[in-house]
């Protein structure tokens, strides 16, 4: 019995795995995990794109013009989600689209992340007049709806995928900014960040080593959503004709093009909004359960 409790009270004083915890709280929440699975199947899916259609994106069969789906009368298991107005095979499209879609959201999330991250370190840390100027070209930004900004921005630079990443990454600029400073400054009058200075350690050290790793959970929580928006606002600049440009495979491109054909070709429109739809709503999925598995108060 001893030393059943000399095992007992080792594995009390030994400190829990840090992924094996987060994991097991994301677990719990099972429209996460739901999420989890989506996000994998589209990534695996764009990844292996070359392997998984026997098409190309690009090839048209002209002898095929809006053929249905394979279940439909008229449908061919050659094209399994039927074919779009110039005879491209749609599922080909759709999966190739996928990784349109989740470069645009990695882009924009990158850029946001590392100079919201950046700018909001020096404004939480600076404070004065530092800070009061970020804040306010922060606040006048947020005061312009995102997607007109968006347009505005994507106006000047010219259409094309790489301008709308970087225009839409500018308007969730902000997000990051103020997520960060208010970390910072809740950071910063904690003990060990005063027995940092007090030990000498620089300002940098402060910045970069101390304090920043101690940030990190609500940005990591506010990336997985905003890589959603950032998909949706991509579809949306693509939908008008600001973003990707024909023939590319872009999910919001493919329904400006087949809008015309909806009410004789169902399907040309709606399996590029049900891949929109899922992948959005997989990523607030997987935001929610980040934050509960990163949130202290989620787990007294």
């Amino acid at each position: 019995m001893s030393e059943q409790v000399q095992v007992a009270v080792v594995d009390e004083l030994v400190p829990p795995d840090p992924f094996r915890e987060f994991w097991g709280y994301f677990c719990e929440n099972r429209g996460a995990l739901i999420g989890f699975v989506i996000i994998l199947t589209v990534l695996l899916a764009a990844l292996f794109a070359n392997f998984l259609t026997p098409h190309s994106p690009y090839e048209q069969y002209r002898d095929y013009i809006l053929t249905p789906p394979a279940w439909q009368n008229g449908g061919l298991w050659r094209f399994p989600l039927g074919t779009d107005e110039v005879g491209r095979d749609v599922l080909t499209r759709l999966i190739y689209g996928g990784r349109l879609s989740l470069f645009i959201g990695m882009m924009v999330v990158s850029l946001s992340l590392l100079l919201g991250t950046l700018i909001g370190l020096v404004s939480g840390y600076a404070r004065g007049m530092t800070d009061v100027l970020i804040m306010r070209a922060v606040d006048i930004i947020m005061a312009l709806p995102s997607l007109l900004l968006a347009l505005a921005i994507v106006t000047i630079l010219g259409p094309g995928l790489i301008n709308a990443s970087i225009a839409i990454a500018i308007t969730y600029l902000p997000h990051y900014v103020r997520i960060t400073r208010a970390s910072v400054i809740a950071e910063t009058s904690k003990d060990y960040v005063i027995a940092s200075k007090v030990s000498g350690a620089g300002v940098m050290r402060l910045i970069f080593i101390t304090i920043l790793p101690n940030c990190m959970a609500p940005l990591i929580v506010q990336a997985s959503l905003g890589f959603s928006n950032a998909i949706l606002d991509a579809a949306a600049l693509g939908f008008i004709g600001l973003g990707a440009q024909p023939p590319s495979p872009e999910w919001g491109s493919m329904l400006a093009n087949a809008l015309e054909f909806i009410q004789r070709a169902w399907w040309v429109v709606t399996f590029p909004g049900l891949m929109i739809l899922l992948t959005v709503l997989a990523f607030n999925l997987m935001g929610d359960g980040l934050r509960d598995a990163l949130d202290p108060k989620m787990k007294l």
